[in-house]
C-alpha cells in the first residue's frame, strides 16, 4: 500500500472516529470534541485524547497522549490495541472494521432551534449555562470547603461558583439528584470558556459530596483550564483547584491554572510572552509524567521551567497538615530568586 492509500484510509477512519474509538478504545469516553482514554493501546485513564471531528486544530482521528508525548492517527491505534506487527494486517482490519455497519447518530437540534432549550448534556454550551446559572462563592458552603482544607485566598477567583442544586446522576440508568456543587469555569488562551468543572459538596461544606465520583468535567478541556488571575511573563500550574489554591494563599500574587488532571496538566498551553513556567506536581506516578511532559514542551518553546514539590502528597496536604508557614518556607527555597520578593507574601 502507497503512503497516499494510507493516508486515505487513516482518512475514512477519521470520519468515523467516534466509532472507531468505541470499538478499539472501549475503556474510554468522549468527552467533548476528544475521546479520553489512557494511552493507545486502550488502557482506562485519561492522557490520551483522540480528536472526533475535524477542527481548526487538525483534522478528525488525530490522537496525543498528554503523558508520553506520542501522537498518530487511527490506524496506530488499531495496530497497538491488537499487537499488530504487519502493516499489511492493520490495512487488512480497517478495511474490515470499514465494511461494518454503522451505528445510527443521535439526531442533532438544528442550531436556530436552540434558543431557550436544554443544551446538550455535557457540551461547552452545557458548560457556560450551568457557570451562569450558578453565585459567586463568597459566603457559600463553597468557600466554607475551600477554607475547611485550608485556603484562605480567595482574589481572582471568579472562575468559581457556587450551585446550591447542581445535577448528579452517576451513571445514564440511575435517578437525577440536586446536590450543591462548586463549579468552575474552563477557559482557553483568549478568555473563552470551553468547559466547567464541577465539585459536589457536603450539605454543611465540611468535605466533598459522598458519591461515587465527587468531580467531574464537561465540555471541552484539552488545552485549557480554571485561571486564577491573568498571566504574563510567569504562570504556575498544576492539577487541582485544591492544589493551585493552597500555593496562592502563600502566594497570592502569582498567576495560576489548575488543569484538573495529570494528562490534561501535561498538555496545557502556553500564554503568549511566557517566560517562566512553575509546575506545581504532586508526588505520585502520573503527577511525574505530567511534570516531566510539561518541562519538556516548555523548554522546547524557550519557556524556563521549574518544578514545585510539595513535602508531602500535594500542596493542599502540605498546608492542612503543615501549616502555611512551613508551606511559605518550602516554596521559598524553590521559587527563582527574581520572583521571591515579587509573589511570596509578607
Amino acid at each position: 500500500m502507497s503512503r497516499q492509500d494510507a493516508s486515505d484510509l487513516a482518512h475514512r477512519l477519521g470520519q468515523d472516529a467516534e466509532a472507531v474509538c468505541r470499538h478499539y478504545l472501549a475503556l474510554g469516553r468522549r468527552q467533548g470534541n476528544y475521546w479520553q482514554v489512557g494511552d493507545v493501546r486502550g488502557a482506562p485513564g485519561r492522557s490520551m485524547f483522540v480528536r472526533l471531528h475535524h477542527t481548526a486544530k487538525g483534522p478528525a482521528g488525530k490522537w496525543s497522549d498528554a503523558a508520553t508525548g506520542e501522537h498518530g492517527d487511527l490506524l496506530d491505534v488499531i495496530r497497538e490495541t491488537l499487537g499488530l506487527t504487519d502493516f499489511r494486517d492493520v490495512v487488512e482490519e480497517a478495511r474490515r472494521f470499514l465494511s461494518l455497519p454503522r451505528p445510527v447518530p443521535e439526531p442533532e437540534l438544528p442550531a436556530g432551534r436552540q434558543n431557550g432549550l436544554p443544551a446538550p448534556s455535557g457540551s461547552p454550551k452545557a458548560a457556560r449555562r450551568l457557570f451562569a446559572m450558578a453565585q459567586p462563592i463568597a459566603g457559600t458552603i463553597a468557600e466554607t470547603y475551600l477554607r475547611n482544607r485550608g485556603i484562605t485566598a480567595f482574589n481572582e477567583t471568579g472562575a468559581l461558583r457556587f450551585h446550591p442544586r447542581c445535577y448528579y446522576r452517576p451513571d445514564k440508568t440511575a435517578p437525577t439528584e440536586g446536590i450543591p456543587a462548586m463549579i468552575a469555569s474552563v477557559t482557553d488562551l483568549a478568555g473563552c470558556q470551553t468547559g466547567a468543572h464541577r465539585t459536589w459538596l457536603a450539605p454543611d461544606g465540611s468535605d466533598k459530596a459522598t458519591v461515587d465520583l465527587p468531580r467531574k468535567a464537561m465540555g471541552n478541556l484539552l488545552g485549557s483550564g480554571v485561571r486564577f488571575g491573568k498571566a504574563e511573563d510567569v504562570l504556575a500550574a498544576g492539577e487541582g483547584i485544591e492544589t493551585v489554591l493552597s500555593v496562592r494563599t502563600v502566594l497570592p500574587r502569582l498567576p495560576a491554572l489548575a488543569a484538573l488532571s495529570a494528562g490534561h496538566l501535561g498538555a496545557i498551553l502556553f500564554p503568549n510572552g511566557l517566560k517562566r513556567l512553575y509546575v506545581l506536581r504532586d508526588r505520585d506516578p502520573a503527577g511525574d509524567r505530567a511534570r516531566d511532559t510539561l518541562i519538556t514542551r516548555a523548554n522546547a518553546e524557550g519557556i524556563e521551567a521549574i518544578a514545585l514539590t510539595p513535602v508531602q502528597g500535594d500542596f493542599n496536604e502540605d498546608l492542612q497538615h503543615l501549616g502555611a508557614v512551613a508551606l511559605r518556607m518550602a516554596l521559598q527555597d524553590q521559587l527563582h530568586p527574581e520572583d521571591v520578593g515579587r509573589f511570596l507574601a509578607a
